[in-house]
């Protein structure tokens, strides 16, 4: 058996030697900064805020509406129309371009074909389609009510905000 101990070994007890060092100096600069700190002045603190009295009030209608129940709808400035059993048929089949929003869609121009004229709609997926008054479009139930040849006029059914539905105008204009 050999008595040299290898270099790994040698360089492992140094650094254990060297961590066990560490923990034996005094604890000096800790008591200093421990006695600072409890000589400085102490501040008052703040007392918690009070909380407030919660006052009641009455509603007195008078001859305001009562606010707990639903608004009628009526047509505004804005040309809304108003309609409370207006509804979209939800159980009608879906037509190709009801899947995209209007502003993704771009009209190329109009043709005239078997006596109507029809409309060329180029939709977000590059396909282009031929629509005619009737058809619907967008995502809102867009009916096309006309075309011609700078736009396709729609009738959209959108939410009014208080569970009903209205009917707004719509344009898809010719791009240039």
């Amino acid at each position: 058996m050999s008595r040299h101990l290898s270099l790994p070994l040698i360089g492992a007890l140094l650094v254990a030697s060297l961590g066990l060092g560490g923990c034996s100096r005094s604890m000096d600069d800790l008591e200093a900064y421990v006695a600072e700190v409890k000589s400085r002045k102490s501040r008052q603190i703040e007392p918690i805020p009070q909380v407030k009295q919660f006052e009641s009030f009455t509603y007195v209608a008078g001859d305001r509406p009562d606010p707990f129940l639903p608004v009628e709808p009526e047509q505004g400035d804005d040309g809304f129309l108003a309609d409370a059993g207006l509804k979209p048929n939800i159980n009608r089949n879906k037509e190709p371009l009801e899947e995209f929003p209007l502003d993704g869609m771009r009209m190329l121009g109009t043709i005239l074909y078997e006596g109507r004229v029809s409309a060329l709609i180029r939709a977000p997926d590059g396909i282009i389609h031929r629509v005619t008054r009737g058809n619907h479009m967008g995502q809102n139930y867009g009916e096309i009510v006309a075309i011609d040849e700078n736009q396709v006029q729609l009738s959209e059914i959108v939410p009014d905000g208080f569970g009903g539905w209205v009917k707004r105008p719509a344009v898809l204009a010719l791009s240039e």
